[in-house]
């Protein structure tokens, strides 16, 4: 026993599921001490699970399974990737537990939202350490019902979408287990191999190993929140507090999700060139359809929430593209969105806090009151818009790289997923434009004018700055920090690639530079000329200023709100943007709407009637005979 509580594989596990009971355990109380304590409690456990994350780190190739449990599905195992995947975790977890300190002060369930939070830090490090697909499972389900409790924390108004979330993830783990099953009647094991990009995963040879991979791929997809089971991150990320949306849908449960497709394609299975092309379809569907609905969006951590779903798509993009450069690609892409993603969730919670809204028709002029945050928040848009020479850059470099380099194996599908990859950067930068403006550099709402703000949260601040300057060094260094000691090793092959962040920097100064130039050039000459007012092709006196129509003579303040809202009007657009907003395109919507369907039927034919139940038994009866005789026969 004492074997179980120090074996360095099992205390990056063991010591936050332990310090989440303990803060469950102090009382509330009427004082601030119990919450004092709770939070020094989790800022301490996750900075402690963090110390002890590297050397195990440092443990690669090692498997380790308790004497108790000798020949069971109880064994852990650290290769490349679970250590790389392990150390991103448990740092995150290390940032989330700062900010919470500030962000959850004061508020209602704070022990629980600490218990969760520790928890839910012990069982990710029990997934990615797992070296049976049972313990997998296991510890992929207690996920799914803690992401269930994290957002319901949040109150009344989160109670919908964190059932959706238990919902669409809880309905993958059940195909998950499906596929565990056929993985283990095919396979004949359940263990992880581990042993990397060397091709001896299951061959996909018959319809039944298909089917085992698509539902991995499905559980992956749910858990990252790629398209089709997406729809629970936009509702996660509108209505939890901020800090959970930072530490589950934006950094925490993308590395799983990603970890779990990677493992796939590199240890479980040999994906076929048709499986491979679902996959770069599905990327490409995700970039692209979440970014055009993140144009569109009013709220900041909606918009934020359907960037969290469009950035999974070049991580799959570049996993699919089943290169060295393209994986390498995808893996540093996860890692650099958590980075950015929660930076951003993590600003929009200080926004929040300040303003008490998240609407971007109500805020407005922050950047003076909130100069951190608006600096920190510039910088992680600009990364994750792929701005070199941030971290965004050197990730989706290597990604368009990846895609190229599939086209090497024919066909020319590669110039379609490069050009969305490359349109969805464009548009990713577009809406960002939209969001720096209305909520840091515009004219304050009348909301925010009435109200005092400043940044008085030294908690809150220090997960900012430390994230914005991850964006510029995993950036600048990406070739010997991120990608020479994390991602490279996971790859196992040789990466051959450019990277051209300083070259690209030096293009877009000097263009900037051009550019002004001309500008006072101009100006010099005295050649600027006046001219009506364009506001995007829209006629002047068709537009409202605060619900009264402007006019010729009116003063019209225009705000990054409503940058793109003409784009609903395109005629293909409007269509699709329309059956978006009918949840069309929502699976756990389309489920309920079929379970409603299948439930009605039920009670039509339940009428209460007794000769109608004599048919159905007859009718059974009639079945089963026929089925005994065929067997006879």
């Amino acid at each position: 026993m004492y074997e179980l509580i120090t074996h360095p594989m099992l205390l990056p596990v063991i010591v936050p599921l332990l310090a989440g009971l303990i803060c469950l355990l102090i009382p509330r109380g009427s004082s601030r001490f119990g919450d004092s304590l709770r939070s020094l409690l989790a800022v301490l456990t996750t900075a402690v699970v963090l110390y002890l994350a590297w050397p195990v780190f440092n443990m690669v190739g090692t498997t380790y399974q308790p004497q108790v449990f000798a020949n069971s599905w109880l064994s852990l195992r650290v290769d490349a990737l679970s250590a790389f995947v392990l150390l991103a975790i448990t740092f995150f977890g290390l940032m989330i537990a700062i900010f919470s300190v500030g962000y959850m002060d004061g508020r209602e369930r704070h022990r629980e939202y600490f218990t969760y939070l520790l928890w839910t830090l012990g069982v990710s490090c029990g997934v990615v350490l797992a070296n049976d697909l049972l313990l997998l499972l296991v510890s992929w389900g207690f996920l799914g019902l803690l992401l269930y409790l994290m957002i319901g924390i949040t109150g009344p108004k989160a109670a919908q979408a964190a059932r959706k979330s238990l919902m669409i993830v809880g309905g993958s783990d059940a195909l998950l287990l499906f596929g565990i099953i056929l993985y283990w009647q095919l396979a004949g094991s359940t263990q992880i191999s581990g042993t990397g990009m060397s091709g001896v995963g299951m061959e996909l040879d018959s319809p039944a190993a298909y089917v085992a991979f698509l539902t991995f791929v499905a559980a992956a997809f749910a858990k990252a929140g790629a398209v089709p089971f997406h729809t629970w991150v936009p509702d996660c990320g509108e209505k939890a507090d901020a800090p959970v949306s930072a530490y589950l849908p934006a950094s925490l449960d993308k590395l799983l999700g990603i970890y779990l497709l990677a493992r796939c394609v590199m240890d479980l299975f040999v994906p076929t060139p048709a499986m491979y092309f679902l996959l770069m379809l599905l990327g490409s569907v995700t970039v692209l359809a979440a970014v055009m609905m993140a144009l569109v969006q009013h709220d900041l951590k909606r918009l934020l929430s359907y960037h969290a779903v469009s950035q999974v798509g070049y991580m799959v993009l570049g996993i699919a593209s089943g290169t060295a450069i393209g994986m390498a690609g995808g893996l540093f892409h996860m890692l650099n969105h958590a980075i950015y993603k929660c930076a951003l969730f993590l600003c929009a919670g200080v926004v929040e806090k300040e303003t008490g809204s998240t609407d971007l028709n109500r805020l407005g002029g922050l950047a003076k009151a909130l100069p951190v945050t608006f600096i920190a928040f510039t910088v992680a848009a600009l990364a994750i818009s792929g701005i070199p020479p941030l971290n965004g850059f050197a990730s989706k470099w290597m990604v368009y790289q990846g895609i190229i380099s599939s086209g090497e194996n024919g066909g020319l599908a590669w110039i379609l997923w490069l050009a969305v990859a490359m349109l969805g950067s464009a548009l990713t930068l577009a809406s960002f434009v939209k969001v720096l403006h209305a909520t840091f550099l515009c004219k304050p709402a009348p909301e925010i004018q009435e109200i005092t703000i400043r940044e008085n949260k030294r908690s809150m601040l220090l997960p900012l700055v430390v994230l914005a300057a991850l964006c510029v060094v995993f950036g600048v260094f990406a070739f010997p920090l991120p990608l020479g000691r994390l991602i490279f090793p996971v790859v196992q092959a040789e990466v051959h690639g450019v990277w051209w962040a300083g070259m690209a920097t030096v293009l877009i100064l000097v263009a900037i530079g051009i550019g002004l130039l001309v500008y006072w050039l101009t100006m010099r000459a005295g050649k600027l000329r006046r001219v009506r007012t364009y506001i995007g092709g829209e006629q002047l006196q068709d537009v409202y200023v605060s619900g009264e129509r402007a006019g010729p003579g009116r003063h019209v303040e225009v705000t990054g709100v409503d940058f793109y809202d003409t784009i609903e009007a395109l005629p293909v657009l409007q269509r699709l943007y329309a059956l978006a907003r009918a949840k069309v395109f929502d699976i756990y919507d389309l489920v309920q709407k079929g379970a409603g369907y299948f439930i009605l039927g039920l009670r039509s034919m339940h009428s209460g009637v007794l000769p109608v139940y004599l048919r159905w038994f007859v009718a059974g009866l009639l079945v089963v005979v026929w089925v005994v005789t065929q067997t006879h026969d």
